[in-house]
């Protein structure tokens, strides 16, 4: 019988506890939508569709590589479609798939949620931060 080190013992446990957090699905989702600019995105999509440059004037301090990377992992994550319409220019309209409509309760709960909660978060973050500096 092998006698393991308490060193190895807390990588085996810190790779089972890895191994844990990316199979949980809520881990996962919560993953993307934490992302910068999704809950804007999506958001902005909840209302009907919209062309790629209504978004990017709405949400204007996304830069045109960070928008574009956040509708194609949207896309890919089947919460949003991209239709391309041959025209001149080439129209592209993104739209909530019913996936995507179907999160739109939840986010909303959790806006609601932060903004009726937010002042009081942000009171324990300055008693924390006061009791750090005066603890040191």
């Amino acid at each position: 019988m092998t006698t393991r080190t308490a060193a190895e013992r807390r990588a085996d446990a810190r790779t089972s506890h890895l191994t844990r957090v990316a199979d949980c699905p809520t881990n996962r989702l919560l993953e993307r939508i934490g992302e910068k600019w999704v809950s804007l995105v999506l958001k902005e999509l909840a209302d009907g569709p919209r062309r790629y440059g209504d978004l990017a004037r709405t949400i204007a301090s996304a830069s045109p590589k960070m928008l574009t990377q956040t509708l194609r992992r949207l896309e890919r994550d089947g919460l949003l479609s991209r239709t391309v319409t041959p025209a001149v220019p080439v129209r592209v309209e993104y739209a909530l798939t019913p996936l995507g409509q179907s999160l739109m309760p939840v986010l909303y709960a959790l806006s609601g949620w932060a903004e009726r909660n937010i002042e009081q978060v942000e009171a324990a973050r300055r008693s924390y931060d006061v009791a750090q500096r005066s603890s040191s």
